[in-house]
């Protein structure tokens, strides 16, 4: 009888897929991503809160020796596979083949202690002949990894536990400070300052519409006048100075003065030159371009993106998704050009493979470019009864992408003609157009890569269609005008754009932006304005400060460096000891983190959140939110306070001009601290209001002080001081123009629309249903059940009988044609057997199998929820107890380095 076989992986889902390709003498068990990881040093063990872990659980003046803890809710699953062990004869490692797969590997090894022949069993894509072939070529355990993922956890512990602290103290409670995430935000802080610094620069141009012997007219503009360049947008800098030398600027009155000019100017074409066009495919995909293809294409986040693509891997569908490696296995290229050929022609497909090489020298290079599985590929229509929309849209996206880079050229002609004329002024006016005619269509009958939006927002004309016209032939002006422009500051950062900047720039893992772009918005360092990310007036504290005082931490080049010092050590070239040494405790002529955070208590916090605006306001990063402030002048006269204004949540930092804090100063100093006055209320005698506040504009009512016997003693009853009626202003009211008849109606919200009967017989109940406004818009409410209504207007207007056409209508979502869907699904739970959503709650979002409920924590943000960690967040609810659990682990030790396959 042959000997059971143990198979560990990281998912339910991915052990499902493998279990059907595997026989009946195997056993394929998760163990939901990491089991042990660093304790929070305040979970250490007593004896060791003294000891030499007590800061970081991390031994720094011990060869930093790192001190592992199994996860409480991972017991019951280590205690799982330990049983599965004795009764194995052999145990299979098949984690991911990167750093933390190898880790996860490393920490099974570590816990469980096999004493059986142990194999590392890696593959790429989770198909029939990749788990074969896995299974005939195992290898040991790969330390080098180990060690750089260990590296990188040690570093990211320092780091945060280091500089954390001093944004508490300095800036705000609760911030984080981390060695990717806090590059990303000056990146976004650092663009929002260049569009702050912008100067818009105005010119103007001509435009006209030409045909020759009444062919289809076509576009051209002006290009030089009397043999001068006419200035177009990318020729002033962001100053707003014209950088273009020898070029010339037109202003309307010129513009205009020329377009006169030539109203009765005959055109000819001063000039043809044709080339020949072609246009190469782009690469397969690896993880930084599907998190930026599907982010134009899909408008997708990175999360998004990186959750959907686990899902089709674990199932079997696509290669492994995190890899920085655009190359394809010689099985893959058979597959793309067969299929290619089938689809298109012989035609479509080059006499010789195309190789695409390695895009980065790193830890991940030994996997595929992100692919169709299989050594041969299913189209979309094949797989499309089997997937969910997203997973459908993503897997056609790699399909399209895979096939296409194996697809010949585009190819084509450019064209680009020079037309000219004499204005009645005696000067030459030249015009230019261009336009591409592809001939053959080639990889672009599968597809075409999108293009971030373009700086200064001028069209592009390569599809213009263009006559065939020779030199000297005549042309009719069809219309001529004169436009005016301006020029446009320099685009804030999508998430594609980040992901692409970060890459460039060598900083951080394409595997870890989703989560890293997540931590940044979830932080409030980031807000996201449609597509685009928003610095908060928070973020540009934080930077401030670590640039001022730990600059080296924030610099590109330092951080780019660190990543591929990591890499280093995932090649063995060097010691993770010695690198840390470094990092931590300085180098010569380096300062060490350790040193650099002595003198934290040196930085001025005043100073750290003030940013001077310009005309002596200064903003102010407060505890409760920004704000603006004139300084007192000295030798103010004590107890003066300084005049003050709030800043409104939607403000954008470049928004926020010398101008408009003046305006706002302007606001708050005409209604006061105290608002500005509307009337009294004719049924209550109470003063109305309207101010600005933090959230917006309001409207609120001034209660009276009560009478000193009137007011409720200390512990007496449960008597508590009246709160005032507030209710925010509609979208479409200012503080200027809202009156007091306008005010009462919004304090008098929630209005009763009306009431209906419920149920039958002895159980019917009159049930009120209500207009309300609330964080997501106006709405109706009956009982538990809200309706969204199209407009706040209809809080004041909508009739009962419209109200119950509403409620007779299927309930949809909030913004949505169908019913509210989960927020996210992921799979069957290994423990309930049932399916585990996300869900919007009355608290918050929040993970459920059904039976069991856990509300997401603000560190499991749902933008960087895995499936591994939604269990894990069920597992922890179910066992969870009224005392609190003490940490155990063993310290690790070195007997890693001689871990061996048996």
């Amino acid at each position: 009888m042959a000997g059971r076989k143990l198979v560990i992986v990281e998912s339910p889902a991915k052990a499902r897929t493998i279990a059907g390709y595997l026989g009946s003498d195997f056993d394929v068990e998760a163990s939901v991503g990491h089991i042990r990881d660093l304790p929070q040093p305040s979970e250490l063990p007593a004896e060791m809160k003294k000891g030499p872990y007590k800061k970081f659980a991390v031994d720094v003046d011990g060869g930093f020796d790192p001190y592992y803890v199994v996860y409480p809710d991972k017991k019951k699953k280590v205690a799982e596979l330990k049983k599965l062990l004795k009764d194995a004869d052999e145990l299979y490692l098949a984690t991911d083949e990167d750093r933390e797969g190898e880790a996860i590997a490393w920490h099974l090894l570590e816990t469980l202690k096999p004493k059986v022949p142990v194999k590392r069993m890696v593959f790429h894509e989770i198909t029939r002949e990749a788990i074969q072939r896995a299974l005939e070529s195992t290898r040991e355990l790969d330390n080098r990894l180990v060690d750089a993922q260990e590296t990188r956890r040690i570093l990211d512990r320092l780091y945060g536990y280091e500089i954390s602290p001093v944004l508490w103290r300095k800036v705000r409670q609760g911030l984080s400070a981390g060695r990717v995430q806090s590059v990303a935000t000056r990146l976004v802080v650092d663009r929002e300052r260049e569009r702050m610094a912008f100067r818009k620069a105005s010119y103007w141009d001509l435009r006209g519409q030409f045909s020759h012997e009444g062919s289809p007219a076509f576009p051209a503009r002006l290009m030089t006048l009397d043999g001068v360049k006419v200035a177009q947008g990318r020729d002033f800098a962001d100053d707003g100075t014209l950088k273009a030398k020898g070029a010339v600027a037109l202003d309307e009155p010129a513009a205009t003065a020329l377009v006169a000019a030539l109203e009765s100017a005959p055109f000819a074409v001063r000039s043809v030159e044709t080339k020949p066009y072609t246009r190469r495919p782009a690469a397969p995909f690896t993880t930084s371009t599907l998190q930026q293809e599907a982010s134009r294409k899909l408008r997708w986040s990175s999360n998004q993106t990186m959750r959907t693509a686990q899902g089709l891997y674990e199932n079997g569908y696509i290669t492994y998704m995190r890899t920085d490696s655009s190359a394809l296995s010689s099985q893959a290229i058979a597959a793309a050009r067969r299929q290619a050929t089938e689809l298109y022609g012989a035609d479509f497909i080059p006499e010789k493979p195309r190789v695409y090489g390695k895009a980065a020298k790193g830890a991940q290079e030994a996997h595929e470019a992100i692919r169709p599985a299989g050594d041969s590929f299913r189209t979309p229509g094949q797989v499309s009864g089997e997937l969910s929309g997203d997973q459908f849209r993503l897997y056609e996206l790699i399909w399209k992408r895979t096939v296409a880079s194996q697809m010949a050229d585009a190819k084509g002609s450019t064209a680009t003609i020079r037309l000219a004329a004499t204005a009645s002024d005696g000067r030459d006016a030249e015009f230019g157009a261009s336009g591409t005619v592809i001939t053959f269509r080639g990889f672009l009958a599968a597809y075409e890569e999108g293009r971030d939006v373009e700086r200064y927002g001028e069209a592009s004309d390569n599809e213009t269609r263009l006559p065939d016209v020779a030199e000297g032939a005549p042309l009719t002006a069809e219309e001529l005008s004169a436009e005016g422009h301006e020029t446009s500051p320099p685009p804030r950062y999508t998430e594609a754009s980040l992901v692409k900047a970060l890459e460039e720039r060598g900083i951080g893992r394409p595997s870890t932006y989703a989560s890293t772009i997540s931590t940044i918005t979830d932080r409030g360092y980031v807000d996201r304005r449609g597509q685009a990310l928003v610095p908060t007036w928070l973020a540009f504290a934080v930077i401030r400060l670590l640039e001022e005082n730990y600059g080296r931490l924030v610099d590109y080049d330092f951080t780019a460096g660190m990543e591929a010092d990591l890499d280093s050590i995932a090649h063995g070239e060097r010691d993770r000891v010695e690198w840390l040494t470094g990092f931590y405790f300085g180098r010569e002529g380096d300062e060490g983190l350790k040193d650099m955070v002595a003198d934290a208590g040196d930085i001025d916090a005043r100073e750290v959140n003030s940013i001077p605006l310009g005309d002596g306001i200064v903003l102010r990063v407060g505890r409760y939110g920004p704000y603006l402030e004139v300084p007192l002048p000295e030798g103010a006269p004590e107890g003066e306070t300084p005049a003050r204004a709030s800043v409104p949540e939607d403000l954008a930092p470049d928004e926020l001009t010398p101008e408009r804090a003046r305006e706002l100063m302007a606001e708050a100093a005409t209604t006061g601290d105290d608002g500005r006055q509307l009337g009294a209320d004719p049924a209550t005698g109470h003063e109305i209001v309207v101010k600005n506040g933090r959230f917006g504009p309001y409207v609120t009512e001034v209660l009276p002080e009560a009478a000193e016997d009137e007011k409720p003693k200390k512990g007496k009853g449960k008597a508590a001081k009246a709160k005032p009626r507030t209710a925010s202003l509609f979208k479409d009211m200012s503080v200027e123009s809202v009156d007091l008849e306008t005010a009462l109606k919004l304090l008098s919200l929630p209005r009763v629309v009306g009431t209906v009967t419920e149920g039958e017989g002895d159980e019917a109940k009159q049930v009120e249903i209500t207009a309300q406004n609330g964080r997501y818009g106006p709405y109706l409410k009956k009982g538990t059940d809200s309706r969204s209504l199209e407009s706040e207007q209809q809080l004041f207007d909508i009739t009962l009988e419209q109200a119950l056409e509403i409620y007779a209508q299927p309930k949809r979502g909030r913004g949505a044609g169908t019913a509210k869907p989960p927020l996210a699904e992921f799979g069957e739970d290994p423990v309930s057997g049932k399916p585990v959503v996300v869900k919007d709650g009355r608290f918050g979002p929040y993970v459920t199998d059904g039976a069991t409920n856990a509300t997401l924590r603000k560190d499991d943000p749902l933008e960087t929820l895995t499936q591994e960690r939604a269990y894990e967040i069920l597992a922890e609810k179910r066992a969870a107890g009224p005392a609190k659990r003490p940490a155990r682990g063993a310290k690790r030790t070195t007997t890693k380095k001689t871990t061996k396959k048996s």
